[in-house]
């Protein structure tokens, strides 16, 4: 029998098939806490969930579940609402570890998981910032109608669409040309303006650009929420939909400008 059709791997071959240098060394796909930590949890969940009739594109829909639940937590006022967020955050993403360390496994990678892995992402990235601004309005408590962080927070959401968007849009204009697939190297997007170049290197040391995904968003909203308790208020809470609102403008303008002088579209 193949070792990609057993049912019960070790961790060590799953590491092995799994987690190739391909995919351990990808510099814009891997997710810092995929590479920090969540790769080396993952292997024991997928040899659970291998020993189960459940397929990867089912384990990516528990992904897309979990990080919309992720947004529905931080409905729930005060800090009980912060901590489940942030753990969804954490579990969406050791999901998304995991199905396609199933895929690559069994050999049943496609483009309906790859589909399916974009829309997870979308959905969390969606949901968060929507429920964050409704957060800041002091949903479920009256009055929150009458206040403008929803507006806000529904603003930060399409920001952060149209940013994820972007780097799609990248992706369907090289196959529009018939273009080969970019390779996942962080040469790829250095801007090819020297001036652009400086900013892309000052924004290493605050990296506020990293600030719109679903992990990350979960992090703030908790460390806002500790704030949120020393004020006695959600003047903290507040403070981080604006910031991430205004930061976000900036973060597009740039992702626009380094694609546009880099060699992705080249």
């Amino acid at each position: 029998m193949k070792p990609e059709r057993q049912t019960h791997p070790t961790i060590a071959q799953i590491r092995e098939v799994c987690q190739p240098p391909s995919v351990r060394d990808r510099k814009n796909s891997e997710h810092w806490v995929a590479d920090v930590y969540l790769r080396d949890i993952s292997p024991y969940l997928t040899s659970v969930l291998l020993r189960t009739s459940i397929t990867a594109n089912g384990v990516t829909y528990l992904m897309i579940a979990t990080g919309a639940l992720a947004g529905v937590a931080l409905l729930i006022p005060g800090m009980p609402g912060a901590t489940l967020a942030l753990l969804l955050g954490q579990m969406q993403m050791l999901w998304d570890c995991s199905d396609g360390e199933i895929a690559r496994w069994r050999g049943t990678s496609s483009p309906k998981g790859v589909f399916l892995d974009r829309v997870g992402h979308y959905v969390a990235e969606a949901c968060i910032p929507l429920a964050l601004g409704l957060r800041a309005a002091g949903f479920p408590d009256a009055g929150w109608l009458d206040s403008s962080w929803p507006l806000i927070g529904a603003l930060l959401a399409l920001i952060i669409m149209f940013n994820k968007a972007l780097n799609d849009m990248v992706h369907v204009s090289r196959a529009y040309n018939n273009m080969p697939r970019l390779e996942d190297k962080e040469s790829v997007g250095v801007p090819g303006v020297s001036g652009l170049r400086r900013v892309r290197s000052l924004a290493r040391f605050v990296p506020f650009h990293r600030a719109y995904h679903s992990v990350e968003l979960t992090i703030l909203a908790f460390i806002a929420s500790i704030g949120d308790l020393f004020t006695g208020d959600l003047q903290v809470t507040r403070i981080l939909v604006a910031a991430l609102a205004i930061l976000g403008v900036l973060t597009i303008i740039g992702h626009f400008l380094s694609i546009m002088t880099s060699s992705k579209l080249k």
